[in-house]
Order: structure tokens, then sequence, then C-alpha cells
């Protein structure tokens, strides 16, 4: 590499240094995944400062000039579970790419990772022969791939939702739904906290990875984190009618500084309620919700292992489109 490469550190009040960031960040999407939505200056901000649940993890900017940087880092952990594992996010400008700075900068990670004990290391890309090939070169392995679909709510017709909700709430009449708008009420936090559990069902290819864990106080940190980000949580519960027991759920976020953009996080079912079509039934059901509350609402993004192939069909009942393949590698150092 014909230059020094340093990591210079970005917070969520660094001014013009997150502005840069935030430049760096857009430069690279636009040239892997043009169809991805912009990054705002304050979408950066509220990332380094809340991130998915108040982790934002550790941000840099890569080269030997802060003001004029080659790239970003973004080295990622948690600390509720899998904690010998750290997930990069590292990538170069296009103008400075095939001049070693990835390489470079990839060396400086994986010392960050070392001095914060995480030895078994993950990063992804869009997928290219230039990720597999630098992947490759560097000793990843893939281990997943991940599929990032968008729904267009313009293509999809009420009748069309109706239709679909109607025909899988006849193979669920045992089931009411609940909405939830913000944190759930504390006496149902313990269930569900239980039913986002249900998320380890989900298929995880090859990656290295434990049991994500749920105690209430990580749903309370999701819950503020969210909020204080400016997004809205809306949450659709199935609930078993004889019992009470929690079935099933989905949650759709809102951008409150840009509205038309929703982002699906999780949508799971119990094991034990398997069966009657509450996937289908959530989830068309929280459109129909998001058509009275959210009008304006555009698009929602939504990603899932390829290998989901349930969840995969019920996003293709409901036409999402496919977006981009994304590729998930690990190795340990």
């Amino acid at each position: 590499h014909p230059r020094p490469v340093e990591l210079h550190p970005v917070t969520s009040g660094a001014g013009a240094r997150l502005r840069t960031l935030r430049d760096v960040v857009n430069d690279c999407q636009q040239a892997d995944a043009p169809w991805a939505h912009p990054v705002t200056e304050h979408a950066m901000k509220r990332e380094l400062r809340f991130a998915w649940e108040g982790d934002p993890g550790r941000w840099f900017l890569v080269g030997d000039d802060a003001d004029d940087p080659d790239g970003y880092l973004a080295v990622h952990t948690s600390d509720w579970d899998n904690l010998e594992l750290a997930w990069l996010s590292l990538s170069i400008r296009p103008r400075r790419r095939r001049e070693g700075c990835g390489r470079a900068g990839l060396a400086l990670a994986l010392d960050v990772c070392r001095r914060l004990g995480r030895p078994l290391v993950g990063v992804g890309g869009w997928e290219s022969d230039a990720v597999r090939g630098f992947a490759a070169a560097t000793g990843f392995e893939q281990r997943a791939t991940t599929i990032c679909r968008r729904l267009q709510l313009a293509d999809l017709a009420p009748h069309v939702v109706g239709r679909l909700a109607a025909a899988a709430a006849a193979a669920a009449g045992d089931y009411e739904l609940v909405r939830f708008t913000g944190a759930v009420p504390e006496e149902l936090l313990p269930p569900i906290a239980e039913l986002t559990a249900s998320i380890n069902d989900s298929p995880m290819d090859d990656l290295e990875v434990e049991d994500e864990l749920f105690p209430v106080e990580r749903i309370r940190a999701y819950e503020r984190a969210q909020a204080a980000g400016g997004w809205t949580l809306r949450r659709l519960v199935a609930r078993h009618r004889a019992t009470g027991e929690l079935a099933g759920h989905t949650v759709v976020a809102v951008d409150r500084e840009r509205p038309e953009i929703g982002d699906q996080h999780d949508t799971s079912v119990a094991r034990a309620h398997r069966g009657h079509r509450l996937g289908v039934l959530l989830k068309a059901e929280m459109l129909r919700w998001l058509a009275e509350e959210e009008p304006q609402l555009a698009t929602i993004d939504t990603f899932n292992a390829e290998s989901n192939a349930q969840m995969v069909a019920v996003n293709e009942v409901l036409r999402h489109r496919v977006m981009a393949r994304r590729l998930e590698f690990q190795r340990r150092i």
C-alpha cells in the first residue's frame, strides 16, 4: 500500500468527521448497493449513538487523512451473547480500490478484535467476484447468504393483501391479533422476550454462532434505542385465544425523519404454534395496519437467510422484490 493507513475514530458528536463518514458510506453504497436509501447526517448520527439496541459499536475512518479517507470500518460486538464474536463492516471508496487499502484496513480491524478479546470475526459484503476474492485472499470462509428484499407498497393492491389475510385467518381461527405502538406493556414483557427468542430457530447456514439471549432488559434496550433514534415501532402479536399464550409477532419500524421508509424487524412464530399460517397472517395484517396509520409509507426492506424457505415464501407471496444478496464470511484469528 503506497500510503500509511490509520484508523480515525468517529463518534456521534464528531461534527465534521461524522459528515465525512456519512459521505464515505454513501460513496461506497452507491457503488455496491445503489438501490439502498442514502444515509443522512441524522441517520449516521443515530447509528453511532443508538444503533439497534444501544450498542453502536466502534466506527472509524480508514486512511492516512481523516479529511479525505480511503474508506470506513465499523466493529460490532454484543455483550448479551456470542462474547467471542465480532462483526466487521469494512468498505473502501471506489476510487481507492485495488490499491491495498482494504487489506491494510482489515489488518487494523483484526488488531481491534484482538484487543477486544474477540477471536471469531465475521464480515459481510454485497455479492460480487471482488467480495469473494477479497475474502478468500484474507482467510475468510463464506458461511451464509442473506437476501435483501424490498416491498414497494404501491405494487401491492389492498384487495390482494385483504385476500391473503382472509385466507390465512381461516387457518388461524384460534388466534387473535393485538397491536402495540412503541414499548410493549410491562405485563407482556416476559412473554415478548420469550417470543423474540424464537428467532434462534431461523436457519443460520454454516455460521459459527451461539443462540442469542433475550432477557427483558434487552427488549427494553431495543425499544429505547429505536425511539431515541427516531423510529416508530409497530408490533403485531398473535395470541392464542384459549390459553392467552403469545404465538407469534412481527415488527416494522418507520423512520420519522423520512416517514416513507420502513424497515422490517423481527417476524417469528413460536414452535408450538406453527402450522396455522400465522406468518402470512401477521405480515398481511401488519400491511393493513400500516395502510391505516402510515399511508405515506412507500418501502419496507427485509433481510432473510436465503435458506429460510418458510419466510422467503411468505415474502414472495407478499410480492417483495429481491434487491441483492449479501455474503457473510467468518474466520478465527
